[in-house]
């Protein structure tokens, strides 16, 4: 039976979900802690045993007593953001994308033997009001687009596939703003992040946002004004600032996008620049390990391993239970553990360029399946994504999940495999070049990688994963 996203069921089941969560939210203004319950409640309910249940009494302790740092991050989230987007964070992102929608992609993953993404990338435009240095977007010139129609169309498939998330990259998408919120406005059962440099946030589109509630930003930023000027150009910094501001004033959510290197991955972790984002009203942080991807594109930015290291247990420790700030961080590269490897390829998302060219992953340009003369489930069904799904996950230690960056010999063998071309507008990038940055990189980060996991995830006489990754399967 085909999946149908605009049924009587679903419609029906919906509605249920949404009278909950206006029931929860309403009990803020009463009883804060009640209402916290309430949403524990809720996901236990609809997510049940796909997650152990003492994940949900840790929730719940989280928030037992006002002095936790997990209270009071979700105290601030229903202090700072408007009743709309609370309210499209848990149904849209919560109901319809986490737990309806996962649900039904991977019934279709069973149903057409191929990989079905939870979310998908896509660019409005490669055009900026910017150009940064290493930014992948600027390889793609800024001469090209998709139509509204186009992109329509990608969400439209997606919905029928069960994918009700769907992420903005550029290019910067704020030169198409009013498009974004048109998809949000057209498809009200999604969610639509993007991610910005920010300098293009006014009122106006503060205004919009918490009209539709479905749309929130991630801006880019790269430590202190010093810093964040040198890549960006002068007077990017305060331009970001003021963007953050008007977003607080208007109660919109946001949080930030981080490229983290060799040069500034102390700065982006350090107390002082969490405070200044916690201050801002940012509520999330993005970390991404930088990638030497495009011709000329400098490894010196690479970290070594004692500076991975250093970002793995920094990282947890900003959003440990009990530790760090009250602020959402996510590490990307070496979240690998917890989602089991590299989602790309479709299996938990893709990315498509303005060409609309599908590509496995927003650092991997190499595709033969192309948006506009294919359907996205023919896309999906490509040579290169079929591989990645068969290779999946590239290596059994997951604090080494990318086929480019550590395991660079399987990209190459993917894309010899496959027949994929790149789809690199300017300067076509040949996948030995590629992969031969990569090479020292993944040599010396191997062992380290493989001293931590056998540290934390080593394996019982009974065959069984031990420590964390029991709790995270």
């Amino acid at each position: 039976m085909a999946y149908n996203p605009d049924s009587f069921t679903h419609k029906a089941e919906r509605k249920g979900v949404e009278l909950l969560v206006d029931a929860a939210i309403k009990h803020t203004s009463k009883d804060r802690q009640k209402a916290m319950m309430q949403f524990i409640d809720l996901a236990q309910k609809f997510i049940g045993d796909t997650w152990d249940p003492a994940a949900y009494d840790r929730m719940r302790d989280a928030i037992s007593t006002t002095d936790k740092k997990w209270y009071k991050y979700i105290s601030g989230l229903f202090d700072d953001i408007n009743p709309k987007q609370m309210k499209a964070l848990a149904v849209n992102v919560g109901y319809e994308a986490g737990i309806r929608g996962y649900k039904q992609t991977r019934e279709m993953e069973k149903k057409y033997n191929c990989n079905i993404p939870w979310i998908i990338l896509m660019d409005p435009t490669s055009a900026c009001n910017l150009r940064c240095t290493g930014c992948w977007a600027a390889e793609y010139g800024h001469t090209l687009a998709l139509t509204y129609e186009q992109l329509e169309s990608v969400v439209k498939q997606g919905r029928e596939l069960g994918i009700h998330a769907y992420v903005m990259t550029g290019g910067e998408p704020m030169m198409r703003k009013k498009d974004i919120i048109k998809l949000a406005e057209e498809f009200q059962d999604c969610y639509f992040l993007f991610y910005t440099n920010g300098t293009l946030i006014d009122d106006e589109f503060c205004e919009d946002m918490s009209r539709v509630g479905n749309v929130s930003p991630n801006i880019s930023i790269e430590g202190f004004k010093e810093a964040n000027d040198g890549r960006r150009g002068e007077g990017v910094f305060d331009k970001i600032m003021h963007a953050m501001d008007l977003m607080k004033k208007h109660k919109c959510l946001f949080g930030a996008s981080i490229c983290y290197t060799s040069v500034n991955y102390k700065v982006v972790t350090s107390d002082e620049f969490l405070d200044m984002l916690i201050e801002k009203g940012c509520k999330m942080i993005w970390y991404f390990h930088y990638m030497p991807v495009g011709c000329g594109a400098s490894t010196n930015l690479l970290l070594t391993p004692e500076e991975r290291e250093y970002m793995i247990e920094r990282v947890r420790w900003i959003r440990g239970y009990d530790t760090g700030k009250p602020i959402m961080a996510i590490d990307f590269q070496n979240d690998g553990e917890y989602i089991h490897g590299c989602i790309a390829g479709g299996k938990y998302y893709l990315h498509i360029n303005p060409n609309g060219d599908v590509e496995p992953c927003v650092f991997i340009h190499y595709s033969s399946a192309n948006i506009k003369n294919q359907t996205l489930l023919e896309a999906l069904q490509q040579p290169l994504f079929m591989e990645y799904r068969k290779n999946q996950p590239f290596n059994h230690n997951y604090l080494q999940p990318c086929p480019m960056l550590e395991n660079p010999e399987k990209l190459r063998a993917m894309v010899k495999a496959s027949g994929a071309k790149s789809t690199d507008m300017e300067a076509p990038e040949d996948v030995d070049a590629l992969c031969d940055k990569c090479e020292d990189y993944a040599k010396t980060w191997a062992p380290v990688a493989e001293k931590h996991w056998e540290e934390k995830h080593f394996t019982r006489s009974d065959g069984k994963e031990s420590g964390s990754m029991q709790a995270v399967k």
